[in-house]
């Protein structure tokens, strides 16, 4: 069980990327769920993000309790969730091409994920276990989601 779930959070060894591998893991996701982003409704995608957020749960706590560690760097589930969550509301901030969109998702989330604004911050230092390191993200990507919102209404 344990090499599965280091398979499952570290997205398949992209999170032992050596340099920046939250950016990376990030990056990968934002890749992959650009590529089906129209094969899939937002139902189908609403639903894969819960059933993957659950089994996120089940195998952080795994491999962090095998590893001893809290919030490995090689946990980036976590960022393909958060982008995940930023893609299930796409349809209503989208507000140029989807290659534009992404690269605007990719660089806010990043910048709310490194910096880790109020109640992220209290989360990654406060919840140590699988919740605390899938919230932080979910938070960057709700800071992230307020963003988008807002330049879709001016733009």
């Amino acid at each position: 069980m344990i090499n599965f779930s280091k398979i499952f959070v570290s997205l398949f060894f992209v999170g032992y990327f050596p340099i920046a591998s939250g950016t990376v893991g990030t990056l990968v996701s934002l890749m992959f769920i650009f590529l089906f982003l129209n094969y899939f409704s937002i139902f189908t995608i609403t639903i894969f993000f819960i059933l993957v957020s659950i089994a996120s749960v089940i195998f952080i706590n795994i491999y962090s309790d095998t590893i001893k560690k809290y919030d490995a760097s090689e946990i980036v589930i976590d960022e393909f969730l958060g982008v995940l969550f930023i893609i299930i509301f796409y349809d209503y901030f989208k507000f140029t091409n989807d290659l534009n969109m992404f690269i605007i998702i990719f660089i806010l989330f990043r910048f709310f994920d490194i910096l880790k604004p109020f109640p992220a911050n209290w989360i990654d230092k406060n919840v140590k276990n699988a919740w605390g390191v899938l919230l932080d993200d979910i938070f960057a990507s709700i800071y992230c989601l307020i963003i988008l919102f807002f330049l879709h209404a001016i733009l």
